[in-house]
């Protein structure tokens, strides 16, 4: 009985791990955009910000969704990790009606997101 509910748990574990993981996304893209704005931020500074908010996000994420689950902790960071970058892939496509120009920058983004899940998970 209490696998039946941790099963039926995991999926909501993993909305708000998510959920937690886009707000802290959302703040720290505010706070990269104040930066940009008060220091005049060259791109190469502001794309690894960018890459460097999707790795924090996502190692959040991991860590949250580890803890929850107990077992196969850095199993459940990776599959935060790449629904994460699933919807910033679906969400761009929706927004720009195209995926991306760079298709190795796309692959090192989603690396990097399930990456840092994964590593969440590890420690968590």
């Amino acid at each position: 009985m209490e696998q039946t509910a941790a099963k039926k748990s995991i999926p909501m574990l993993l909305m708000k791990s998510l959920l937690a993981s886009y707000v802290l996304t959302a703040l720290l893209l505010f706070l990269l955009a104040f930066l940009l704005y008060k220091f005049d931020l060259g791109e190469s500074k502001v794309n690894l910000g960018i890459t460097v908010i999707y790795i924090l996000s996502c190692f959040l994420g991991g860590f949250l969704v580890g803890k929850g689950a107990g077992t196969r902790k850095f199993l459940w960071g990776m599959v935060l990790g790449a629904i994460y970058a699933a919807l910033l892939v679906g969400v761009t496509f929706l927004v720009e009606h195209r995926v991306s120009e760079n298709t190795s920058s796309l692959l090192s983004s989603l690396f990097l997101c399930v990456a840092g899940g994964t590593l969440g998970g590890m420690l968590s």
